[in-house]
């Protein structure tokens, strides 16, 4: 891992020690950089973190204060739920064996940055991380990931659809190399900890309006309201 890299990840971890200090907590963990353009876009399979804070985690149907972000943009995810404490080099296996539970869910981006900043800014930024809104929590068992297809609506109108297949990593690879992220700076991925692991859709918020997503029968929708 580059320098530049490495002191990008050290400084986000001040700065969620320092929030941490102020009473917030580590609610979870997205992993960066896993699916299309965005790829690879810091080096040859890079995949950063970024932390969620979890006075930032928030239930479906939520209504969220626009002018409180500022410049703002949503992803479409999946969220799992830790339900063992995972530390250092583990397996895909291992990954699946520990996690309780699966949500579709939405990142919400607060872009503190311009798209042109370096990369260092960029992660020590926690990659422009605000916020999660997760749907119903179910069980991974026979959820066919490759095959899901998610569609982003706004205010009732279709804007964006997203098949799984060839866009996105494996999410249980992605987990793997985010605790193998974290143990290289003395952090492991803490029981009931939320992880988000990649945009299906990306989207500019920039107006009140009201988002759903929808991830097909298997897993339901989730919906976030700017105000």
């Amino acid at each position: 891992m580059s320098d530049e890299r490495i002191e990008g990840l050290s400084r986000q971890l001040e700065v969620l020690d320092e929030k941490m200090a102020s009473g917030d907590s580590v609610g979870g963990w997205k992993v960066g950089l896993t699916s299309g353009r965005a790829r690879n876009s810091m080096g040859e399979d890079f995949r950063p973190f970024g932390y969620i804070l979890l006075s930032r985690i928030f239930e479906s149907g939520v209504v969220v204060d626009l002018e409180s972000i500022g410049r703002t943009g949503v992803e479409n995810e999946l969220c799992f739920v830790v339900g063992e404490t995972l530390t250092g080099q583990v397996s895909r296996e291992e990954v699946v064996g520990a996690i309780a539970s699966v949500s579709p869910a939405f990142e919400i981006n607060q872009r503190r940055l311009e798209s042109s900043a370096p990369a260092g800014d960029r992660l020590a930024d926690a990659l422009s991380q605000w916020g999660i809104v997760m749907g119903t929590s179910r069980s991974i068992e026979n959820v066919a990931f490759d095959d899901i297809v998610v569609s982003l609506t706004r205010d009732g109108e279709m804007v964006e659809t997203v098949r799984a297949r060839g866009h996105i990593d494996d999410h249980f690879d992605s987990i793997a190399r985010l605790t193998a992220q974290l143990d290289r700076f003395g952090r492991s991925l803490e029981r009931d900890a939320c992880v988000i692991t990649g945009s299906f859709t990306r989207q500019g918020v920039p107006s009140p309006s009201r988002w759903l997503g929808e991830f097909g029968p298997c897993l339901g929708n989730v919906e976030v309201v700017f105000s």
